[in-house]
């Protein structure tokens, strides 16, 4: 079965998106030729190791803490705040909390 990605117009709540999956609640929300749009969960101690994606990326934090490395530092996002990167820009993330993170990446340039 196709997971459900959202069409123009509908509301999307970030906190119950992927209740249809069984376990990682991760998703992809919305995705096109220009852009993609994902909600991750990033449990409390998970790392993701350091990788680029080809376009401008938005990191937006919108519950919880984690870690983000990119451009020689380490920065912490809390509820709400949100971090953009340069295309191709290397970063890595870790959950310091429990969080639900928002990604959003220009697939152009």
């Amino acid at each position: 079965m196709a997971t459900h990605h959202a069409v123009p117009g509908e509301i999307v709540d970030l906190a119950s998106w992927a209740n249809d999956l069984p376990n990682e609640k991760s998703k992809v929300i919305i995705k096109t030729d220009a852009m993609e749009l994902a909600r991750l969960v990033v449990p409390k101690g998970k790392e993701y190791p350091s990788h680029q994606v080809p376009g401008p990326v938005v990191v937006h934090c919108v519950q919880g803490k984690i870690e983000l490395t990119a451009m020689s530092r380490t920065q912490e996002l809390h509820d709400g705040q949100l971090l953009y990167l340069m295309p191709g820009e290397p970063h890595s993330l870790r959950g310091v909390e429990d969080a639900i993170i928002l990604l959003t990446i220009s697939l152009t340039n």
